[in-house]
């Protein structure tokens, strides 16, 4: 985050602790994840009084490590073991964290974004860490209550309270995240399912050979793993109770977790007009094509 560092106000107190003073430049961040609150805490280490701090995020939590959900899922750590950022580390630096109120519009003529709630807040310096979005594979059923993504901690509080009423599970996508979604839900008494519609388990990490090893012994465990699997829809009367395959299979579902990719989170730049190709279109400053704009993490 050099550029914010050069570009920021020169007569500000270096010492001041960030957001401490109503007339420093106004810098504000959407998203606060993992990503975001690193380039604050980098900033801060820099030169905290440089800036008033607000961060806009769409949970209603504090800043944690979702590289750990696994483990939560599992039972072998809890939510306070994975927050990387505490509410007192926010007080301490000085920064108003607006949290489970998501940006919905950025005005950037008049510099202004506006949350869901309504809530609008002027910057000087914006700062999007929107992150990714999960894939969810567009076939009939996708929204009925029941079929989840494993992105965030409501996602894993969904599939807690599905372990805990037992039944079934199918987890669609044999990649790393999805293997640990059934791991974590096979753990906690389900009976799991995993569907891949590759030949292979985690076919860009692995060899045939070595995905073999992995499908057998995940099937010594318990875990049922279909490969070649096509999902043509998902069945259900008001909730979620098997998925369809084209070759015509029924797999008895409970709960669906779709675990198939993500994708960068561009929705809120495009439409504010920001340059985006597969992602932000950023430059080696993390600068977007508005110079009062930058962009860091997976949605760049």
């Amino acid at each position: 985050m050099d550029f914010l560092v050069s570009a920021s106000n020169p007569d500000s107190e270096p010492d001041a602790p960030s957001g401490s003073e109503p007339g420093l430049p106004h810098l504000v961040v959407i998203g606060n994840g993992m990503a975001g609150c690193r380039a604050v805490e980098e900033l801060i280490a820099r030169d905290a009084g440089r800036y008033r701090v607000t961060i806009f995020g769409a949970e209603p939590r504090v800043n944690y490590n979702r590289i750990m959900l696994s483990p939560v899922l599992a039972g072998e750590k809890t939510f306070d073991d994975i927050v990387i950022n505490d509410a007192a580390w926010y007080a301490d630096n000085g920064i108003e964290l607006v949290a489970g109120d998501p940006v919905a519009a950025i005005d950037r003529a008049a510099k202004t974004v506006t949350a869901r709630s309504g809530r609008s807040v002027r910057y000087d310096k914006l700062l999007i860490a929107t992150g990714s979005d999960p894939f969810i594979i567009p076939v009939p059923g996708k929204d009925l209550p029941g079929v989840i993504t494993f992105r965030d901690m409501d996602d894993v509080d969904h599939m807690l309270a599905a372990a805990d009423r037992g039944g079934s599970a199918v987890v669609i996508g044999g990649g790393l995240l999805g293997l640990e979604a059934a791991h974590g839900l096979s753990l906690r008494g389900m009976k799991v399912t995993v569907l891949h519609l590759m030949p292979t388990l985690m076919e860009r990490q692995l060899d045939e050979a070595a995905a073999w090893l992995l499908k057998s012994a995940l099937e010594a465990r318990g875990q049922t793993v279909l490969t070649g699997a096509d999902t043509a829809e998902i069945l259900g009367d008001g909730k979620v109770e098997a998925v369809r395959l084209k070759d015509g299979r029924d797999i008895p579902a409970d709960l669906v977790v779709m675990a198939v990719g993500i994708r960068p989170s561009v929705a809120l730049a495009r439409d504010a007009g920001l340059a985006v190709g597969r992602g932000i279109q950023v430059d080696d400053h993390m600068v977007t094509s508005d110079p009062d704009v930058l962009a860091v993490g997976e949605c760049v």
